[in-house]
């Protein structure tokens, strides 16, 4: 690291403050003038504002950051990091609250305001270390393009050995284990994500675990109206305004979230798709990490589009259209990507997944063709479909959804799921057996009873 010259003196480590305490500035500024290392304070930033431009001016590699600062939001705590700045939060003396809001903003180093010189600098020391070993969310070891892939990969599912529903629920409930989060995705046209989504989440709730379903499209969410329910509640945008504010906690979100079946809640999606800069990803983030805190399964439907925008690429003050689909992509546990059965469908599902690859190329993924029909697809539409995807993908075994036009259409209309609606349709067979691959219950016979609670 370059050193800076500052009252005769070489320095390693720029510092910013941000603070908005009467007197915390000057302490800072002496605390670290007898501090031991080549540390010092370079500016004094007088609010988010300020500090952010200073910050994409390349100026400071740590900012102390105070709890009191307007417009500290998780947002700014993401901005710091993806600029590989260390942020270290600064407190009143002995007042120890607000070390939980900071943590929920992202912050992970919390200091008094009166701390010693030798542990600010450590405390300095550290977060720019861990701000400069950051690496980029979609750096993995990920999949090489063009080589065969199993379609259906089977991750480490809940209870993957369970042999009868009490035990697999009883593991969950003992293991302590985060909650699986699956992602819906699929290329452009409407290939049937929603309805994926839905019945996925419907046949974990029906296996008994405590499920939680979100719609996180920015292009055109419509959970709500396939589950008939109303979408003025703020939903997903209300649990991710929380985040935010480091304000979400397992109630507040419980409070956003519809309870329309036995174990299963909805977080409907934004109305309009003018509002999507509602759905920050870094608010995103924590609102996924509360989910999997309250349920085993967390399914999120996602808009089509995985671009990212090369004029805002490097401007981490402007939001991304396509960063909720990018942030959940990358949260994910498990990628289920559809496409319809027909040769438009299948050209676009092919373009689909290299874009996904290239996008996040660590993601695991299970394939699935929607609207299987042998009027549009030929005689044996599982065997040609098969051929083409291997051929022109490297995909193995993908997962057929038959077309079933009547038990689709009756589950619309009643805002229902297919397991409610038309429980020995074709379509809902082969989800429930996906869902049941996805989560480890293939084994398992569904809960029976099941009824909607509220609409």
């Amino acid at each position: 690291m370059s050193g800076f010259a500052a009252g005769g003196r070489t320095h390693d480590v720029q510092v910013l403050t941000a603070v908005s305490a009467a007197g915390w500035d000057a302490q800072l500024v002496k605390t670290l003038e007898i501090a031991p290392g080549r540390i010092a304070v370079v500016r004094r930033c007088v609010d988010v504002a300020e500090l952010l431009a200073t910050v994409g001016a390349g100026i400071g590699q740590a900012v102390l950051l105070g709890e009191d600062m307007r417009h500290l939001d998780r947002e700014t705590v993401s901005s710091l990091r993806r600029s590989r700045v260390g942020v270290i939060g600064v407190r009143p003396p002995g007042d120890t609250g607000v070390d939980a809001r900071l943590s929920r903003l992202g912050v992970r180093h919390v200091v008094p305001v009166d701390i010693g010189p030798k542990e600010l600098a450590e405390t300095i020391l550290q977060a720019v270390a861990e701000a400069g070993a950051t690496t980029s969310p979609q750096q993995g070891d990920g999949r090489a393009k063009g080589t065969d892939t199993d379609a259906t990969v089977r991750p480490d599912g809940v209870a993957r050995e369970a042999e009868a529903d009490a035990d697999a629920l009883a593991f969950v409930e003992s293991s302590g284990q985060r909650g699986r989060l699956i992602a819906v995705w699929g290329p452009c046209g409407s290939p049937g994500r929603t309805t994926l989504a839905v019945n996925i989440a419907m046949e974990s709730a029906l296996l008994g675990l405590p499920t939680m379903l979100a719609d996180a499209d920015t292009y055109g969410a419509s959970i709500a109206q396939v589950l008939g329910l109303l979408d003025e509640a703020p939903g997903l945008a209300g649990a991710a305004r929380l985040a935010n504010d480091g304000a979400l906690d397992a109630i507040s979100l419980a409070r956003h979230a519809r309870w329309v079946a036995p174990a299963l809640h909805v977080l409907t999606g934004i109305p309009r798709a003018v509002r999507w800069p509602e759905l920050r990803p870094a608010a995103l983030e924590t609102v996924y990490d509360e989910m999997r805190s309250v349920a085993a399964t967390t399914v999120v439907d996602c808009g089509f589009c995985v671009e990212e925008d090369e004029a805002l690429r490097f401007d981490t003050a402007a939001p991304q259209r396509n960063g909720a689909t990018l942030a959940t992509l990358q949260a994910a546990d498990v990628v289920v990507v559809v496409g319809a059965g027909d040769p438009v469908g299948l050209a676009r599902l092919v373009r689909g997944l290299s874009d996904l690859g290239e996008a996040v190329p660590e993601a695991v993924l299970t394939v699935v063709v929607n609207r299987v029909r042998g009027s549009v697809a030929g005689p044996d539409p599982t065997s040609q479909i098969g051929d083409a995807l291997q051929r022109y993908a490297g995909i193995r075994n993908p997962v057929y959804v038959p077309d079933d036009p009547d038990a689709l259409d009756a589950a619309l209309a009643g805002g229902l799921s297919l397991a409610e609606a038309a429980p020995a349709s074709g379509a809902r067979q082969s989800i429930q057996a996906l869902s049941r691959t996805l989560l480890g219950f293939e084994a398992l016979a569904p809960r029976r009873g099941l009824f909607r609670l509220r609409r």
